[in-house]
Order: C-alpha cells, then structure tokens, then sequence
C-alpha cells in the first residue's frame, strides 16, 4: 500500500476504482436490455457484442504506437471520455423508450474503439510512474482496486437493471467513465518514452512485431488464449445471460454469478501479492483452467449457487494470471516497445473473439444452450496446451533488486 504515497499512482489506482464500479454495471445493464428490446435475442446481442469486440481488435496495434509515441496518460483520458459518451448516449436512448439494435450497435463500437486505446497506454504508463521494485505490487493493487470495484459494479447493475431499468444504470456507468478521467487528468509524465527512428506508422508497427515474435513464451500464451477467450466471451456476453432469462431469475441470478467471479478476482489479487514464483508463466497456466469450471456448469445448467462458486474459482485463477503476465511483460519487454508488444498481446488474444460473440446466439438458436456450453467449455480448456512449451514452463523472474544479474528465488 506504501505505493499509494505516489500521487501519480494513487490517481491510477482509484481512476481504475471508479471506472470499472460502473464497468461491472455495463454489461448487465446492456445484455438484458437488448435482450428486452422488440426485436431482441440471442443473435441481436451477440451483434452489439460483436460491434464492441471488433474496434477494440482492430485498432489495437494503431494504439499500441500511439501509446508508444505520445503522452500515455492523456491518452487514458480520451479513452475514458470515449466510452463516458457512447454509455452516456445509449441511456438517453433506453430512458426515451428510442433503443434500438442498430444505435446501439453503433455506440458499442465507439465504446469499443475507445476501449482500443486504453489497454495498451495503460499497460506502458504503469512502469513509466513506479520503480521497478514496486511494479508487481502495483499491478496487483490496481488489479485489487479494479475487482472489488467490479465486485459492487455487478451486484449493482443487476439490482439497478430489475428495479429501475437499464437506461439509468447505464447513465451511472458512464458518469463512472467521467470521473475516472478527470483523476487521470491530474497524472504527470515527465516527457515520452523515445521510440526507435523509424520512417512510419507501418515501421513502428514491424519494430513491435518483432518484439513479439522474437519471445516464443509471448507469442505462444497469445494464441492459446485467441481461442480461449472466443469460448470464454461466448459464455459470459451472450450464453450466461440466456440461459439466466430461461432457467433462474434473469439479470439478478447473472449479476450474482458475476459478482462471484469479481469477488473470485479480489481473491487472486491477493494472492498474487504475496508470492514471488521463480517461474512466473508456469504458475500462471497452472491456474487457467479454473475458467472453464463455470461454463461446463452452464450445460445442465447447475444452481445459480453451484456456478456461483465456480465463477468464484475461475475469477481467482483469472487474476492470479494477470498480475504475473503483466509483471512478466513489464520485466522482460523494453519500455519503448511495451505499449506496441502490449497490443499485440491484446490483439492476438481478442482477434477471434468478436466471431464467437456473433456465433453464439445463432448457435444457440440452432443448438440449444447445453451444445454451445459444451462447445464452449472445450475451447477455454485449450488453454492448458501452452504448458508443453519449455520456455514457457522454465522461463524465470527478474529479481527487482538485481536485473541484470541472477534470476530471483521463490519466496
């Protein structure tokens, strides 16, 4: 918590606090409303989904380099003041009774290409504001501060969604996006990280690419999730709300799931503080699998309670994961380069995920839900198959006090 002295760092912190209370409210509040809409299903929500998933892979290497070249906290800012609107203009619609898939449609992929630029200027500013012996630690608190945001985010979405309507719960969520920018307008960077000569967007873009490639344990944990997270998406954006409306109590029995898995990633968090693994990816895929556990309950289904713990489980082995990829990224990856290999990381992991998004209320439609469960399930299992790569089982931590020397020991 000493990190918190840091005004810099304190802003980062609660700027991820308010953001992603409203965050958790977003999803809830959009799903069931469209869902609600004449018109509306399955295929109509995995549509909005699909509109909000494709800008955030498509410009993602584009922000990779911005977030490289320029300020990376201004451009945190614009972000946030993005997606403050596109939810801000899809409440309007929904309180005025004008919804419509089409609009909403639309915002979601200003949402979404606002949310492109975010990951990448995020990841990189991270190290530029803390010393390094403070990065895991700070990775971890941001990530505390996020979970037990979204912890309070979901429950409440699900309570605002069955009592007042998704409009105004989406209003909340993009007054959460307002305010979080506001904390981060107040952030200092002194200068820009350089960034190699090059004679254009495309070179810098070739200059990240290779610093993708070149790291096998990079690359590889990359395209095992790009499958994984298509049936990960599929389940949590489109399946997990269905199968709610049709077989327990709608958005109330889903947002209590997802406060499950938000509690699970609080859970993680601290977890992850404390441990030191000298071999840092292994430790992380050993955890991955728990995802699968919430999804294979979706295929009788099992009771809200039974998911609910295994939501719980899969959101403690989704953060265990996180912290120690992000701190192994930041260790092993130059900082002039981390935005560009961040989008990359981001962009290959994403890169199908909007076809899954949109496949999943035709299948559905076509299946059923116990058949795109299954489906499901057996994609976010691959996962594990990035444990038979040695470099990713044996690659070591760097000990903060001493980088360039020994790798650290486990604690």
């Amino acid at each position: 918590m000493r990190v918190l002295r840091d005004p810099n760092v304190a802003r980062l912190v609660f700027s991820r606090l308010v953001s992603d209370l409203g965050a958790g409210i977003g999803p809830i509040a959009l799903a069931f409303g469209v869902l609600g809409l004449p018109g509306g299903g399955p295929s109509a929500l995995g549509l909005v989904l699909f509109c909000a998933a494709l800008p955030n892979v498509v410009f993602l290497l584009f922000a990779g380099v911005l977030a490289d070249r320029g300020n990376r906290a201004r451009i945190l800012v614009v972000a946030e003041l993005g997606m403050a609107i596109a939810q801000g203009v899809a409440a309007v619609l929904f309180i005025s009774d004008r919804a419509s898939v089409p609009a909403l449609a639309a915002l979601a992929a200003l949402g979404g290409t606002a949310s492109a630029l975010f990951y990448p200027a995020h990841t990189g500013l991270i190290p530029q504001v803390v010393r390094p012996e403070q990065l895991q630690s700070t990775n971890a608190l941001i990530r505390l501060s996020s979970n037990l945001a979204r912890v309070g985010g979901v429950a409440l979405g699900g309570i605002l969604v069955a009592t007042i309507g998704s409009g105004w719960a989406l209003g909340l969520n993009a007054s959460t996006y307002g305010i979080s920018a506001l904390l981060l307008i107040g952030i200092v960077v002194a200068g820009t990280v350089p960034v190699a000569a090059t004679s254009s967007v495309l070179g810098e873009l070739a200059h990240g690419w290779r610093e993708f490639t070149s790291r096998r344990w990079v690359w590889l944990i990359v395209v095992v999730f790009s499958v994984s997270n298509v049936g990960f998406g599929a389940a949590v954006g489109v399946l997990g709300p269905v199968v709610a409306l049709d077989s327990w109590n709608g958005a109330q029995s889903w947002a209590l799931i997802m406060a499950a898995f938000s509690l699970g990633t609080v859970t993680g968090v601290v977890f992850a503080m404390r441990i030191r693994p000298k071999r840092p990816l292994r430790v992380a895929m050993l955890a991955v699998p728990l995802l699968a556990l919430p999804i294979a309950g979706l295929i009788p289904p099992l009771s809200v309670l039974a998911i609910a713990s295994a939501s719980f489980l899969a959101g403690l082995a989704i953060d265990i994961f996180e912290v120690l990829w992000q701190t192994t990224l930041q260790q092993h990856i130059p900082q002039e380069s981390l935005s560009r290999v961040s989008a990359y990381d981001m962009f290959g992991s994403l890169v199908f995920t909007p076809l899954g998004l949109a496949a999943a209320g035709p299948a559905i439609e076509a299946w059923g839900t116990r058949t795109t469960a299954i489906i499901c399930t057996a994609l976010v299992s691959l996962a594990l198959l990035a444990l038979l790569d040695p470099q990713i089982r044996s690659l070591r931590a760097v000990d903060p006090a001493n980088p360039l020397g020994p790798p650290a020991t486990a604690h």
